[in-house]
């Protein structure tokens, strides 16, 4: 046993016995160092190591900690059951209707799609915009049209083969966020009419794309932990001519849902046995917590029926707009329709990020941004285990920053949105996620954002709220 793994099982063992307690500090580096005779880079790594099996946890600017049990009372909602048949999908007026009204920057955002912009590093990414704009050639408005920035999507690229997935910079198509890539893979796909599979509960987004192009929606029922279910989808199959699939495998919006590798082989085996494609939206998987990157289905595509699409915005630079697509056989479609739209995202954002990549510690300032997220769900999981009417039942997700909320029987989430808007505070009802009349006592609940005293208040008065309808 190396001497950062010994380190690791002494502290480990401490913590089993309970010599150190849920949420004691843990010695510092300097002072573990001096008090068992080890480097700081030792200790360093037996931290890490600790910090992979969830026994502790790191805060900016405090030191080591250790990990606070989540509130296990709450059971986990069980699988969703949507109806097998295609739908035709209208829920644009539903979703615009409550993200219009979620805007107000006075409100809790609990219902928000996005984390707290104070965890992204604006002043260092704002010396990367302006580094770049020095830098940059009058040509680059020409060099930087699609498939975009040549030193980004070598990054990019470069990242992909570090985390398993063989990729090289020209298989990279720079798209203005990740949602315009997948709105642009399923317009390369489909036609009018054509069903196309989607995940239930699944991303309203996902919904509204099919629905501005006149699709019909086939749903997959999605299991809390272990993502979509195969054999469902093996019978949709048989039953609708699937011209497409809309599938996230790594922490999955709304649920949080983490396909186990081998289950993301065989969804990518089914469907290259099928010739169907896949658009495969991975924008949280940087997210994870403890242990290590998970890797997407594109990992195990070798005929090139996955269209793979992640950004930047959920993980670096929101505002920025920089996403990208892995298209697969699939490449020369989706490159003509980015030329045939918006042409090209923004040129200073794409330097900026390029060098970001190259300069910035992106990894660093990934793993302060998940240990952050990491805190912030235990923190909302015990505050629902707190105040939510007793038969509540939340996912558990490993990574992202949802928690999937079932609330009991005689809840309407869409009468509970409306009523804790009128305290300042937004939350996603659950109808928002399907085509169908489904969810209708479910919440998305974000714990992105800053835990403060406010934010507890709040899920105190949506407590309250909830109990009240009963």
């Amino acid at each position: 046993m190396k001497r950062y793994e010994q380190l690791a099982a002494t502290i480990a063992a401490l913590i089993q016995s309970g010599a150190l307690a849920p949420g004691a500090r843990v010695p510092s580096v300097r002072a573990a160092s001096a008090q068992y005779g080890v480097s700081p880079a030792t200790v360093f790594q037996a931290y890490y190591l600790l910090e992979d099996r969830r026994l502790i946890q790191a805060r900016a600017r405090s030191g080591y900690y250790v990990r606070s049990p989540a509130n296990n009372a709450l059971a986990e909602p069980a699988a969703s059951r949507p109806s097998p048949r295609s739908t035709a999908v209208d829920v644009s007026e539903l979703v615009f209707s409550i993200v219009r009204a979620a805007k107000d920057p006075a409100l809790v955002p609990l219902g928000s799609a996005f984390p707290s912009p104070l965890l992204f590093p604006w002043q260092r990414l704002t010396r990367s915009l302006a580094s770049a704009n020095r830098q940059q050639s009058a040509w680059s408005s020409v060099l930087d049209l699609p498939p975009g920035n040549e030193t980004l999507r070598r990054q990019i690229a470069l990242r992909h083969l570090t985390n398993g997935v063989a990729a090289a910079g020209d298989d990279v198509i720079i798209t203005n966020g990740a949602l315009e890539g997948l709105n642009l893979c399923l317009q390369a796909v489909t036609r009018p009419g054509d069903v196309v599979a989607v995940e239930s509960p699944g991303f309203y987004a996902a919904l509204q794309a099919l629905e501005r192009l006149s699709l019909r929606a086939v749903e997959i029922p999605v299991h809390p932990r272990t993502g979509l279910d195969l054999e469902a989808l093996k019978a949709a199959l048989q039953q609708h001519a699937i011209r497409a699939c809309w599938f996230m495998s790594n922490f999955q919006n709304p649920v949080g849902a983490l396909m186990p590798d081998e289950k993301k082989r065989e969804l990518v085996q089914l469907l290259t046995q099928h010739e169907v494609p896949l658009i495969e939206d991975d924008v949280y998987s940087e997210l994870y917590f403890g242990g290590s990157y998970h890797r997407p289905a594109k990992a195990y595509d070798e005929a090139g029926w996955v269209m793979y699409n992640s950004s930047f915005s959920k993980t670096l630079a929101p505002g920025y707009r920089i996403g990208w697509v892995l298209p697969g056989r699939f490449g020369e479609r989706i490159e003509r329709l980015k030329w045939m739209t918006t042409m090209n995202a923004s040129v200073p954002a794409q330097a900026a990020i390029a060098d970001f990549l190259t300069h910035g510690n992106f990894d660093r300032h990934l793993r302060k941004l998940r240990h952050t997220l990491e805190t912030q769900q235990t923190q909302m999981l015990q505050a629902i285990g707190n105040y939510f009417p007793r038969a509540t039942k939340v996912t558990r997700p490993s990574g992202g920053y949802f928690l999937w909320v079932e609330l009991p029987v005689g809840i309407d989430a869409l009468k509970l949105q409306q009523i804790v808007l009128e305290h300042g505070i937004s939350i996603a009802p659950g109808p928002l996620f399907s085509a169908q009349p489904a969810y209708q006592n479910f919440i998305r609940l974000n714990y992105g954002h800053i835990w403060s005293d406010k934010i507890e208040q709040a899920l105190q008065t949506i407590g309250r709220i909830a109990k009240s309808m009963l």
